[in-house]
């Protein structure tokens, strides 16, 4: 066989399900050789940045890597913002472009370019394949690298002249390993810390929402009543029913959840990204005492110097915790702090919900519609801009990812590509992904993907003109905003050119019976609405009058 054949065997042992993107004459090879298998599906793209983030939320939903693939020059380089994305949200990706013959790569040649020195920055590990006997290694060592906490994308690079070069060689068995665990000495010191506070609280970061982490977050949050703080990627770790569940923490003003962090004497971090929500907003005086406890050790910052760091896998290091709670009869502490800031949200989430506008529609109304057509499992996915910030911050969850966020590297255009990935993950699940006009038309191209593959999904997109969140923030700094302004198609003659069902929805009233049929409709469907963006103007207003309820 030759090393193209070799490379999707390799791939094949791993148990790689999906490789999306958008093939070259370079690795045409590895295109025939992928023909062979029935167990890897290689799903056609339109634009390679589609493919990456297609790649992505398979890699957040699963826990395993899918592949995005491009060719040399413009589709390595259309590839690297949803590897930089996928990457930053740790989430497991394999990154595979073709490259020209290696016998011209040292010199100016056609579309020749460093293309491992350009995903470097971006993913955990870049390579390329010079030998086809060194594949093997190389897989597996990509594999495990993208799947080791906390997980991120590698890439693998292959010359086209390397592909064809004969082998018989064979892939590596799959080997895993169980990740290291605390010590039993600085657990006992954590322990010890928790006990002598009276008003603890929890920021739960993206490790939470693995999904052993969430399940022993909830037991030691039933036991002890600590309050939850979810950043938005951490949403659905703890049941949004839940008593402790005190909602979601990320937005640069401050907002009723930021309450429960001034009234706390001791801050537990769990799995947390400071890529997420820096430190700097929750913690500007420095003076919270901070127990941080993840797979890797605590991010230097002078923002966030913890008392106590714990180091190891999260899920076990909260059985360790939980363990010692119940050796020591249970925990009491005084949380009427922390029921009023969930007291205080809560009517906050349903101050919208019997709106009945005509010509805009509130996005709290919105999303409040939305959130009782949802299903507990059902999986929501944010675009960025304006509209993420509302999303974070009214729609709550009952199980780890259901709502899906870009929050570390922030990509435009993440949503509608993602929500193929999602509903090709589970189709009998209903995907939803909720965009603004701007990051909609980014990769509107993949409408046509997701007809293709016949994809049960909707897009909500919020129309507004404009890019909402840049002029949000312009007017808050400037007074005013420069010129963001744009105009739009006409979103149901699109969706019908694409084959999708198309609606659009001028009143608050009529949203949640237009979206409910558009869930239910075979095949993608897209839902159109003028936002009413006067409410960004308006909740910075409410949140700089705000007092803590405590």
């Amino acid at each position: 066989m030759k090393a193209s054949d070799l490379l999707v065997k390799c791939l094949e042992e791993e148990g790689i399900e999906y490789i999306f993107g958008v093939p070259g004459e370079e690795n045409a090879d590895f295109m025939i050789s992928l023909e062979s298998t029935d167990s890897i599906r290689f799903i056609l793209t339109r634009h390679e940045q589609g493919a990456a983030f297609m790649a992505e939320i398979y890699g957040r939903l699963t826990g395993n890597p899918a592949g995005c693939l491009g060719t040399l020059g413009p589709g390595a380089t259309n590839l690297i913002t949803g590897v930089a994305d996928s990457n930053m949200d740790r989430a497991p990706m394999l990154v595979l472009t073709g490259q020209g013959a290696s016998t011209r790569l040292h010199k100016e040649s056609h579309q020749v370019m460093d293309v491992v020195e350009m995903f470097t920055p971006v993913t955990k590990w870049a390579t390329t394949i010079w030998h086809p006997e060194n594949i093997p290694e190389i897989v597996r060592k990509a594999v495990r690298l993208a799947r080791t906490e906390k997980p991120g994308a590698v890439h693998i690079e292959l010359p086209e002249d390397i592909a064809k070069l004969p082998t018989e060689n064979l892939p590596l068995p799959v080997r895993k390993f169980r990740r290291p665990v605390p010590a039993d000495k600085i657990m006992n010191l954590a322990f010890e810390r928790i006990k002598a506070a009276k008003h603890p609280l929890i920021i739960a970061g993206n490790g939470c929402i693995r999904k052993r982490a969430s399940k022993q977050l909830r037991l030691l949050c039933e036991k002890t009543g600590i309050g939850v703080l979810s950043t938005f990627m951490a949403k659905g770790c703890v049941d949004m029913d839940a008593p402790y569940c005190l909602y979601t923490i990320g937005l640069g003003a401050k907002d009723i959840p930021s309450c429960a962090v001034d009234a706390a004497d001791l801050i537990i971090t769990l799995g947390y990204d400071m890529v997420e929500y820096h430190p700097k907003l929750w913690n500007s005086g420095d003076d919270k005492d901070i127990i941080h406890i993840d797979f890797l050790p605590a991010e230097i910052d002078e923002h966030y110097m913890p008392e106590i760091d714990v180091v190891g896998d999260l899920a076990h290091a909260l059985w360790m915790l939980n363990e010692r709670i119940n050796a020591d009869g249970g925990i009491e502490f005084d949380l009427s702090q922390q029921a009023a800031v969930r007291r205080d949200m809560t009517e906050e989430l349903l101050l919208h919900a019997e709106d009945d506008t005509e010509g805009f529609i509130r996005p709290q109304k919105v999303l409040y519609d939305t959130r009782q057509l949802m299903g507990a499992e059902d999986i929501l996915l944010s675009d960025v801009g304006a509209h993420k910030m509302w999303i974070a911050r009214h729609y709550q969850c009952h199980e780890p990812n259901t709502c899906l966020i870009p929050n570390g590297f922030c990509s435009m255009g993440f949503a509608l590509p993602g929500a193929i990935s999602a509903s090709l993950i589970y189709p009998d699940k209903h995907i939803l992904a909720i965009c603004g006009d701007g990051g909609f038309l980014m990769n509107m191209q993949e409408m046509e993907t997701a007809r293709r593959l016949n994809c049960q999904m909707t897009v909500m997109v919020w129309e507004d003109g404009g890019y909402g969140l840049i002029g949000w923030k312009q007017t808050n700094e400037f007074g005013h905003q420069t010129d963001l302004a744009f105009t739009n198609p006409d979103w149901v003659m699109m969706a019908k050119s694409f084959g999708w069902h198309g609606h659009r929805v001028e009143n608050a009233r009529d949203l949640k019976p237009a979206l409910e049929v558009a869930l239910n409709e075979e095949g993608p469907s897209l839902v159109v609405l003028p936002i009413d963006y006067r409410e960004n103007l308006e909740l910075t207003r409410r949140l700089g009058e705000m007092t803590c309820p405590i």
